[in-house]
């Protein structure tokens, strides 16, 4: 299978394929049948943000107990995970720092 380098912005929660689409944090080289699972775990942060957006305006609902929250972390523990696998050795020590990779 051939690899393409993607560029990954967490924050933005975008993948790019080339390195001046855009600002990104992490360069991976993925093969093109995994790729799409990028996309697909930003979809659902995306929708599990915007339901916590709804919650939001329920105020006897405690933050912490929202299970949305621990979903949009369990998806965030993923993408590393991904990242973390194909990426350099850099980003990986780096990584391998973070609260999420623990």
């Amino acid at each position: 299978m051939e690899k393409m380098k993607l560029y990954v912005s967490v924050v933005n929660q975008q993948v790019y394929p080339h390195p001046h689409d855009s600002p990104w944090e992490y360069e991976v080289e993925i093969t093109q049948e995994a790729a799409p699972i990028f996309k697909r775990l930003f979809n659902q942060m995306d929708r599990l943000e915007f339901r916590n957006f709804l919650r939001s305006h329920l105020p006897y609902v405690p933050y912490h107990y929202d299970r949305d929250n621990h979903d949009i972390d369990r998806r965030t523990m993923k993408v590393y995970a991904l990242i973390h696998e194909f990426t350099d050795e850099e980003s990986k020590r780096f990584i391998e720092q973070l609260p999420y990779f623990r």
